[in-house]
């Protein structure tokens, strides 16, 4: 989730350590649960009001320690309507780091994160000589938590429930020197966890690696979220380009690694939503939707009509993709639109009004005729795509995925356009392709509001810029490197730009800036962004019991990245999670009530990945860091749970 450019990537990812899980719930399970966590034997309980988050400071070298590692200084304080409150230290609890052994589940053990061609055997890492081993991630990212009906997994005492955790990519080989982002097929894997009853406690039982064989493996997977359906929806990020795969050395890379031939993959098959189904035994099956557009994925958002699907779009000249799905729970079908930003955008907090959105119809299709096209297409029979000016008018000069280039489209060729070259075809028709980096997606549903970020402001937003699109409606006068957290309202009764209905009634109307960070001039420690406020936010996630908006960063302004916490009616900001200086924030999840308890998850990605601003904290914590993560090539994927007890709403 970070820059088109791998090496400028390294810089922005941060590995976010873990699971923040807050059993909070007003259900009769959860306070009973409760009462008897808390030795009491009443039957009556005080009804839950609000939850708010104390701000704890950032980690300094004053305590160096607490730099390399993840670090939690809050305190949840829960709130009821007789007046008392209850105060929850917060804590964090990992299930593993990547490259341990963990339980397969039939008596044997697994690696963590550990890769796997198409035809589900290792793929190992011979960069030293005389030391092979397994290919293993150092960045965990978009992660579901979730239960299935008549769950049964040998080993779980309590309730089983499941994890689905994907692994984005791995940052190097064993040797330290060879760089390996995008190379390698990125691995899925569902967790069956061990739930207390009685405390919440979420214990690892099973490590179940996916096979992604009949989806031509994943390419790799960024955000996630969890449908309403209880399924998992991963994402493919930075779709390859399939005008230069044959000679990229890149995917090249990626497809040696999966299919043993430099040749055999097909960049069509990737930059699609993939949506794994967890079993009641712990083992997963996974299946690509080819209908929601070839974009750089990043974590969805269904809203609560189950068909409406708002997207990220992790790229420069990204743009506001929805899919509203032909039929409730079945992402197979459906209708892809792109948005056209009206005049009065701005990242300011403070202003007056919100711009329009209206939205453009790109195509309605099937996953299955869309992977037949993919399938049997080469991109030169869609478009002819330049990179100079060809001085002809039958090509129109656009800007997308950070290249400005000269397009025409084949005759005939719209619904291929539409799929499989997404960001050309909303281009060539006019949309608003002109944000930077445009990181994860989440609902408040009470308020009816989305919530995206933009996880920094630069070049294609700010006008003048070669990237940008005069008269796209995206234009900010100067750049915001610290980035935004958007707010879009839904509504229902809009047309698209031929004045068709839009069959949904929770698409987005507007937008406005949230929340943003702040750009200083590099203080003792290093930060470029105030650390007193976000910076590059990434992973969102909204939980309407806490009225909280959970935000992870991935920055590289920030010397450690930060799991904030943002109260939505009151306005309080807290900083409650610190990450290992050089990794990012990832995988944030937040579920407000499973088997009585409420959970909000997140992992870390890539702890040590120094940038020009930990030159001040690089020598005394490169150290610290390989000590703590396996030589900086392990990352931490677990939950923030209290201290000493479990909380619980009642």
């Amino acid at each position: 989730m970070s820059s088109s450019s791998p090496v400028t990537r390294r810089h922005l990812l941060q590995l976010f350590g873990a699971a923040p899980m807050l059993p909070l719930t007003t259900s009769c399970v959860g306070a009973t649960a409760l009462l008897t966590a808390c030795g009491s034997s009443s039957a009556a309980a005080a009804a839950y009001k609000d939850v708010s988050f104390s701000h704890m400071a950032a980690p300094t070298l004053a305590n160096a320690a607490d730099m390399a590692t993840t670090q939690v200084g809050s305190t949840m304080s829960v709130n009821y309507v007789d007046g008392t409150k209850k105060d929850f230290a917060l804590a964090y609890q990992p299930f593993f780091t990547t490259g341990d052994l963990v339980p397969d589940g039939n008596g044997g053990t697994i690696l963590a994160g550990g890769y796997f061609d198409i035809y589900n055997q290792p793929i190992m890492d011979t960069t030293v000589a005389g030391s092979s081993r397994q290919f293993f991630s150092d960045s965990p990212d978009g992660t579901s938590l979730l239960s299935v009906a008549n769950a049964k997994v040998t080993g779980v005492k309590g309730n089983a429930v499941f994890a689905v955790v994907q692994f984005e990519y791995t940052t190097w080989a064993q040797d330290g020197t060879t760089g390996m982002y995008g190379k390698l097929p990125s691995p899925i894997a569902v967790l069956t966890l061990d739930q207390d009853t009685s405390t919440g406690k979420l214990s690892l039982v099973k490590y179940h690696n996916v096979d992604t064989s009949n989806v031509h493996g994943l390419w790799i997977t960024c955000g996630a979220s969890l449908s309403p359906w209880g399924t998992h929806l991963s994402s493919e990020e930075y779709e390859p380009n399939a005008f230069t795969a044959s000679t990229d050395a890149q995917f090249k890379a990626f497809s040696k690694n999966l299919y043993g031939s430099d040749t055999a993959a097909n960049p069509y098959h990737y930059g699609h939503m993939p949506e794994v189904t967890v079993n009641a035994d712990g083992t997963g099956s996974i299946k690509k939707h080819y209908c929601l557009g070839r974009i750089s994925h990043e974590l969805v958002q269904v809203m609560p009509d189950n068909r409406t699907v708002l997207m990220g779009d992790d790229a420069t000249n990204s743009g506001y993709f929805v899919f509203v799905a032909d039929k409730e729970k079945d992402l197979s079908a459906g209708t892809l639109y792109v948005a056209k930003v009206g005049a009065g955008f701005s990242v300011d907090p403070a202003a007056a009004t919100a711009a329009p959105l209206t939205w453009i119809k790109l195509g309605s299709a099937t996953s299955a005729e869309i992977h037949r096209l993919a399938s049997t297409l080469t991109p030169t029979q869609i478009m002819d795509v330049k990179t100079a000016d060809p001085s002809d008018a039958n090509y129109t000069k656009i800007n997308a995925n950070g290249r400005t280039e000269w397009v025409k489209l084949v005759t005939g060729m719209e619904k291929a356009a539409a799929f499989l070259e997404t960001h050309r075809y909303a281009s060539l028709l006019g949309a608003s392709m002109g944000f930077s980096k445009m990181e994860g997606t989440t609902v408040n549903i009470k308020n009816k509001v989305a919530y995206s970020a933009l996880q920094n402001c630069v070049t294609s937003m700010v006008t003048g810029n070669a990237l940008n699109t005069a008269g796209n409606g995206v234009a900010i006068s100067s750049a915001l490197n610290a980035g935004a957290v958007m707010a879009l309202n839904l509504n229902g009764g809009l047309s698209d730009t031929a004045g068709v209905a839009i069959n949904s009634e929770w698409m987005p109307a507007d937008i406005k800036a949230l929340i943003t960070g702040k750009d200083i001039t590099a203080d003792t420690l290093g930060n470029t962004a105030d650390p007193e406020k976000i910076a590059n936010p990434d992973n969102l996630k909204f939980s309407e019991k806490m009225r909280t908006l959970f935000i992870g960063e991935d920055s590289s302004q920030h010397v450690n990245n930060f799991l904030w916490a943002y109260n939505v009616d009151t306005k309080s900001l807290s900083r409650i999670m610190s990450i290992p200086a050089g990794g990012e924030s990832t995988g944030l999840h937040a579920v407000d009530e499973l088997n009585g308890w409420t959970y909000i998850m997140s992992n870390f990605q890539h702890a040590g990945d120094w940038g020009s601003i930990h030159n001040n904290v690089k020598g005394t914590l490169d150290p610290l860091i390989k000590a703590n993560y396996k030589n900086k090539f392990g990352a931490a994927v677990g939950y923030l749970t209290a201290s000493p007890n479990q909380m619980k709403l009642r």
